[in-house]
């Protein structure tokens, strides 16, 4: 068995653990994701290019999610060996690769709409989900999990029809530094020209 994967079997569980939160609760959790939808609905309608598309979703994902939350998490134990500017570049990188990947699909949702349906208590954060409505396919689930461990209401993972971000961007980031044969510096400048 690879250690990667080792590694990742043994911390997933434990990291999905968000610090204590005392302010966030279930109005505050469903107003975070109405904005959020509300955003990338406008996105979607605007009607521009699809590189300004992209600048939006990018600052989308800086103001709704915990996007060095979700970067230590793809980064894994590797960040144990990284530098305080590794991963400052890598954080950095990481938001613009995230931003492209997840902005290619929401485009998708072009003509079609996001939906808040729900929101419940799930642990120490809150799980929102909303329904994807797009033309000429069935409706599904896209599913915000939201804290306030960061000092500010984001969320910090999200299931695209049961995809785990956090899983899938942990197990991609992982393949990537494996073919860089364990290249911090090398890793970033891939992200940055996939960004």
């Amino acid at each position: 068995m690879h250690r990667r994967t080792f590694l990742t079997g043994l911390t997933a569980g434990l990291s999905l653990i968000p610090g204590a939160l005392w302010a966030l609760n279930e109005s505050r959790a469903s107003s975070l994701i109405n904005r959020l939808v509300t955003d990338i609905n406008r996105v979607i309608d605007s009607g521009k290019s699809e590189n300004a598309m992209y600048r939006d979703f990018e600052r989308i994902f800086q103001n709704y999610s915990d996007t060095s939350y979700i970067a230590a998490y793809a980064l894994g134990v590797d960040a144990r060996r990284a530098s305080n500017a590794q991963k400052k570049a890598f954080s950095k990188a990481f938001q613009g690769y995230i931003s492209r990947k997840y902005g290619k699909r929401f485009r998708e949702f072009i003509g079609g709409r996001l939906e808040v349906t729900g929101v419940k208590r799930v642990k120490k954060w809150y799980e929102v989900s909303t329904t994807a409505y797009l033309k000429g396919e069935a409706p599904f689930e896209v599913t915000f999990l939201v804290s306030d461990r960061s000092g500010k209401d984001l969320f910090f993972n999200m299931f695209i029809e049961g995809v785990n971000l956090l899983l899938t961007e942990r197990t991609e980031i992982g393949a990537i530094l494996d073919g860089k044969k364990g290249d911090i510096d090398a890793l970033i400048a891939e992200l940055n020209r996939l960004s």
